[in-house]
């Protein structure tokens, strides 16, 4: 089953086709520069002609970074403030077809994560934080939104958390990875000194370099970067085991020496090892340096270990 979704943000608004069953994007996305100034008019403008770039005519879901109640935009972060009072939902109905429905960006990305990633199966108190142009939340208790938390906007050192901490004041100010950590971890300090999370998730662009500055901060929360390098890390250790090169030589070899690689019991078992890391991996959230761990572990043991599996002993003893 497939949905379509737009995101409205500060510098961009970007659209693309949605796989609700996986939770995954369908082709490429397509962004366009968010007017300036950002009015609603042009918005709508832009969004319609993303819609219609792709053709869709279904249900739509549109996100806005602001706190949005029935379709009506309460706040305007990051956008032009005359869309304070606007209702977004109508705006919208009378330029695209179909059924449009608006939420808070944050809020968005917060659902998905709970129903589809780093969140999924996760009780407690679970905070979803989006470093970009602004630094937009949403607050999840055992699984249940509370809707339109604005903790970017929070007050760090009597000045604005987002205006100090977003991933915008980074590339404004020329800052380097360890010093706009620092401030992001001043940010999470006041933060969780009222609300106390079981597990923080972050995304947004940013999250794509979390090795970068992630390691750097010293949260007593769990922390998740939702394009953490887990994932890369495991994609890593398998292409090393289906490149290894020892795997053409030793078939040519066998069928030289009429060998069969077909494994013993006992070559079998730390495959079996490998194989229960790889399935835990996604399941459970790991910190920066739980990645790292995950990357050497596997890859070692996929460099080490497979070619003994696929046969590589019994080759010895030909």
């Amino acid at each position: 089953m497939q949905g379509f979704g737009v995101d409205i943000g500060g510098s961009g608004i970007k659209g693309c086709l949605v796989d609700l069953e996986k939770g995954q994007l369908v082709g490429e996305r397509l962004r366009i520069e968010t007017p300036q100034p950002s009015l609603p008019d042009p918005v709508y403008d832009a969004v319609g002609e993303i819609v219609a770039h792709f053709g869709w005519t279904g249900r739509l879901g549109v996100t806005f970074p602001g706190v949005m109640k029935q379709g009506v935009a309460h706040t305007a972060a990051n956008v032009d403030r005359s869309w304070i009072g606007t209702d977004v939902d109508a705006g919208l109905d009378a330029r695209i077809p179909g059924t449009v429905e608006t939420l808070n960006d944050a809020d968005a990305a917060g659902i998905a994560e709970m129903r589809y990633g780093a969140g999924r199966d996760r009780d407690g108190v679970v905070l979803m934080l989006t470093f970009g142009t602004g630094i937009g939340s949403a607050l999840f208790v055992d699984g249940r939104l509370l809707p339109n938390t604005e903790f970017g906007h929070i007050q760090v050192d009597g000045e604005d958390g987002e205006r100090r901490a977003a991933a915008s004041a980074r590339e404004r100010e020329g800052l380097s990875y360890p010093e706009w950590a620092a401030r992001v971890d001043r940010y999470l300090d006041v933060l969780e000194a009222g609300l106390w999370p079981d597990l923080i998730i972050v995304g947004g662009g940013v999250s794509k370099k979390a090795h970068k500055w992630v390691p750097l901060l010293t949260t007593r929360t769990h922390f998740f970067a939702t394009l953490s390098g887990a994932a890369v890390c495991l994609v890593a250790a398998f292409v090393l085991v289906f490149a290894h090169p020892y795997r053409r030589a030793m078939r040519a070899y066998a069928d030289k020496r009429n060998v069969a690689l077909v494994p013993t019991v006992a070559q079998l078992v730390p495959l079996m090892i490998l194989w229960l890391m790889v399935m835990l991996a996604p399941i459970v959230a790991l910190p920066a340096w739980g990645a790292g761990l995950v990357w050497l572990v596997v890859f070692g043991l996929s460099f080490l270990v497979f070619p003994h599996v696929d046969g590589t002993r019994r080759l010895a003893f030909a």
